[in-house]
């Protein structure tokens, strides 16, 4: 039986997710920004060899690892087509280009990391996005999304129902209790040195 997609699906693997990809090209410049931001989140953690993310877009996060872990293995989950194939360019990046309720491994990885994505997940689904995140993670899980300490929804450029600000951390620590908080922080956009957007972080580690 074909599995009826979500709304969110739908959302992100047509146009406005092609449009997303477009609008969010900034090169060089967000690398660098990607680069100081995921040195500080990983400040904490042993060296990373490999690394599952998911929603990856382009993979700016990939090429930043890569900087930071010159011999990293990643795989990464994108459901936007045109995304993936320009993610599946970067060295050592293999991409699934499929939804995440879709993905399946029997691998493990150092590190699963979601940014900016679990804020777009449909409520019904979102367990099944911490699963993942926990079930494919050896050691530590990176959350990097807008922060809320109880849930709200934003209306994103127009569109009602599509985003929720939450504390995604606090779930996946209440969910799994043998998950620690290793560090935390905040991204700033007004950073003078590597501004992004204003986004909380939250590096997990399982005992």
């Amino acid at each position: 039986m074909t599995r009826e997609k979500t709304s969110h699906e739908n959302f992100w693997k047509g146009g406005f997710g092609n449009e997303y990809t477009d609008r969010n090209r900034h090169g060089e410049k967000m690398i660098s920004c990607r680069v100081g931001n995921l040195a500080k989140c990983l400040s904490r953690a042993d060296y990373i060899t490999a690394s599952l993310e998911i929603g990856s877009n382009i993979g700016y996060n990939e090429i930043a690892l890569q900087r930071l872990y010159p011999d990293i293995q990643m795989d990464v989950v994108e459901i936007n087509q045109k995304a993936a194939e320009e993610c599946g360019k970067i060295e050592n990046v293999h991409v699934y280009n499929t939804s995440i309720y879709d993905f399946k491994t029997e691998k493990q990885y150092d590190l699963t990391l979601v940014n900016g994505v679990l804020v777009y997940i449909d409520l019904e689904k979102l367990d099944e996005v911490y699963e993942s995140l926990y079930r494919y993670s050896r050691k530590y899980i990176l959350i990097i999304e807008y922060y809320n300490p109880v849930p709200v929804n934003v209306n994103y450029r127009g569109h009602d129902g599509q985003l929720c600000k939450r504390d995604f951390a606090g779930e996946m620590m209440e969910k799994y209790p043998d998950l620690d908080l290793l560090d935390y922080g905040f991204i700033y956009h007004r950073d003078k040195a590597f501004p992004m957007d204003d986004f909380n972080w939250f590096l997990l580690m399982k005992r």
